[in-house]
């Protein structure tokens, strides 16, 4: 045995990818930064008053550090608004469906309880959707909403069939509730209703139990409805005398 000669460590073959995850955890991180102080300073200031610039100066790094994750703006735009539907099914996949009225609260709270980044979610979408350079983006929003839409359909469906709600199709129901909310934050966005309505956070609270009870059976009119031989729900709906 040759005692004086230091046998060389050996170096676990794990090491290189344990420093590669760091590096990708803190490039998600400061991803993840740079989203919520872009988010911040649109609603401060609009997004069409928002540099690159000014978001690479508030996160502490250089411009071209934002290149590195964002290859424009609307880059930020797009990941913003897929945030948005994501944290939207996050919330729904908590929920207990054996409190329905709990989980349309949540909805309803999720929509409303923040007018000022729904309308800047509303603003983006619009701006992104008239060009074409992010169709396979928006595809991707609407597809994450889409499956939102449907995780919520199958509720208003069980409410349906438990006689709680009226008997029409179900997205009757949603797209009432989606009505109700971009109303409200129309009102939110309206100079003269801001000056009308003295209590504001009241009057949304108000709204909300309206979103709450809204279709509830007997409300409308409606009784039953036929159905179509393929088993849907028919558009032709019996009134009640």
């Amino acid at each position: 045995m040759n005692w004086g000669i230091a046998a060389k460590p050996k170096i676990p073959a794990y090491f290189p990818r344990e420093k590669e995850n760091r590096k990708v955890r803190e490039f998600k991180r400061r991803e993840e930064e740079i989203l919520e102080t872009a988010l911040v300073l649109f609603r401060s200031h609009g997004e069409d008053k928002v540099t690159v610039e000014m978001i690479a100066d508030n996160v502490g790094i250089g411009k071209g550090t934002i290149y590195k994750h964002f290859k424009s703006k609307s880059d930020i735009y797009i990941c913003l608004l897929i945030s948005y539907e994501h944290q939207l099914a996050g919330l729904l996949a908590t929920k207990d469906f054996s409190d329905p009225e709990s989980i349309w609260r949540s909805y309803f709270e999720f929509r409303m309880n923040d007018p000022e980044q729904a309308l800047l979610f509303d603003r983006l979408e619009d701006r992104l959707v008239k060009g074409e350079e992010y169709e396979g983006e928006i595809a991707e929003v609407h597809q994450i909403r889409n499956q939102n839409m449907q995780v919520l359909a199958s509720l208003v469906e069980k409410r349906i069939a438990s006689g709680k709600l009226e008997q029409v199709p179900a997205y009757y129901h949603l797209s009432a509730s989606w009505a109700l909310v971009h109303g409200a934050l129309a009102l939110h966005n309206s100079g003269f209703f801001k000056e009308f309505i003295q209590d504001r956070e009241a009057f949304f609270e108000f709204l909300m139990q309206i979103g709450m009870r809204m279709g509830n059976r007997g409300q409308s009119g409606f009784s039953d409805t036929t159905k179509a031989p393929d088993g849907s729900v028919d558009n032709e709906l019996t009134v009640v005398d």
